[in-house]
């Protein structure tokens, strides 16, 4: 099929094309992985599936790549195709024992492998076969548990379309979809980022776009890393948790409040703080590491748009640390969060998001510029905001167990990325890392000192 074809919804733009090099090696695959205790109505579940993709017709198109212009855009199906891929209980258990012949696996729930396995399925490996954005599969683990898998290319859903995408499926597993039809759309697909920022908010001049580029490129070979545990070997996403309680949640939410910061600045400070004591060095040993904070930008775009625009509208901010064995959360945090927080006023979020693509794009195709040819771009990446879950009502409707939603992140990216959320009350992150780069124990070792950072400094809130 030609790019010119009626069913053109339009071409990629810049940030999505970078996400369309990125994914066939491994990064950018959405899941929304939902534990249910009871089955859904695959019928109803369908139905719905298809009006979501009539009405967000990007959610009904497959990404094709023109090798003459080395081009990608979205191109529209003639009708919603989507049909969920059942594995029933044999199938199920056939894909959990191969994931448990890893011994990593070993103290892992089937939920989370399942999730782990979808991260992982990858329809998008070869750019030129015209795959759909879109997938559902549901797994049958046992008679008292099921787990639905949404898995899209995260060029069309970011985390605030996700997030906008499963509260509008909880609507209508409950029911409640006629009542309230919050997330369809027009029928009509938003143009890519950059043709919306607001005009002259992107502008830099040539030379110091020019050094900018430079500075990214020769600092990425000074900054400290995660130790790599198995540099050469191919890779997969798999997933850590954080979780804290309501009370510790609080008082961490108090903490920052009362410092002007947001809580990304603590969840990244407490990453840097426990990866400078994992490697056991002296307290006055300096390393330098870099976090990149994604910023949702729909409501400052021209025309604003909504969670339910999908796409992927949010913009990055990369920012370098020095830290020391006597760094401390709050005063850590405090300075990570003014560093981001001055970039962000001087409109870093548009101005770089053409360098941080190019130099992304670069990453994939010449590994050997990064560490160990590790394609890391960061040590760790968070969102200045965590998804907000208010859902309890419909969750306990539809006899939702349990819930991720994250991205996959082995092929270039950070050594974590954090998917945080706030449900009922308590902290729910996500970490996703690329293995074996990293080991499930080292990881799981750097998430628990996190945590222990994290409780500690919750003792005390005062300024």
């Amino acid at each position: 099929m030609s790019d010119d074809d009626s069913n053109l919804l339009r071409p990629v733009g810049g940030t999505e094309f970078s996400w369309c090099k990125a994914v066939p090696v491994g990064t950018g695959i959405t899941v929304l992985a939902l534990s249910l205790s009871k089955p859904p109505d695959i019928s109803y579940l369908q139905n719905t599936l298809h009006r979501f993709q009539t009405s967000q017709p990007i959610l009904n198109s497959y990404i094709h790549f023109n090798p003459t212009t080395k081009s990608f855009s979205y191109i529209r199906r003639p009708n919603p195709d989507l049909q969920i891929q059942p594995f029933d209980l044999q199938s199920t258990a056939q894909i959990l024992h191969e994931l448990q012949k890893d011994p990593q696996n070993d103290a892992v729930t089937p939920f989370q492998l399942i999730l782990e396995h979808e991260l992982n399925r990858n329809s998008w490996r070869d750019p030129n076969d015209d795959a759909n954005v879109f997938f559902a599969s549901l797994y049958y683990l046992s008679e008292a548990q099921w787990v639905l898998a949404l898995r899209l290319h995260t060029s069309v859903c970011d985390r605030a379309a996700a997030a906008a995408l499963l509260r509008g499926l909880l609507r209508e597993m409950s029911g409640g979809g006629e009542r309230e039809r919050g997330f369809e759309g027009n029928g009509e697909v938003s143009l890519g980022i950059e043709e919306i920022i607001p005009k002259g908010k992107a502008n830099k001049p040539f030379w110091v776009r020019g050094v900018d580029m430079v500075g990214y490129s020769l600092n990425s070979f000074r900054l400290s890393n995660l130790e790599f545990v198995e540099p050469n070997s191919p890779r997969q996403s798999r997933v850590v948790r954080l979780q804290m309680n309501s009370f510790h949640t609080e008082n961490l939410l108090t903490g920052c409040t009362s410092r002007g910061i947001k809580v990304c600045a603590a969840l990244a400070a407490a990453g840097l703080i426990a990866a400078h004591s994992s490697k056991k060095l002296p307290q006055d040993h300096k390393e330098k590491y870099a976090v990149v904070t994604l910023t949702d930008c729909r409501s400052i775009l021209e025309p604003p748009l909504s969670n339910n625009n999908l796409g992927f509208y949010h913009s990055a901010i990369l920012n370098t640390h020095d830290v020391t064995g006597r760094d401390t959360l709050w005063e850590l945090a405090t300075k990570s969060y003014k560093s981001y927080a001055n970039a962000k006023n001087s409109n870093k979020h548009f101005t770089d998001m053409s360098d941080l693509n190019f130099l992304m794009c670069k990453a994939i195709e010449n590994p050997s510029l990064t560490p160990s040819s590790a394609m890391r771009t960061a040590f760790m990446s968070v969102f200045e905001d965590p998804i907000i879950d208010q859902t309890d009502e419909l969750q306990q409707e539809i006899c939702l167990e349990d819930y991720i939603g994250c991205a996959s992140a082995h092929g270039v990216g950070p050594s974590i990325a954090v998917f945080d959320t706030i449900r009922g009350g308590s902290l729910d992150c996500t970490m996703v890392y690329p293995s074996p780069l990293h080991s499930r124990e080292q990881i799981q070792d750097l998430i628990d000192r996190m945590k222990n950072i994290l409780v500690d400094a919750c003792v005390s809130v005062d300024v």
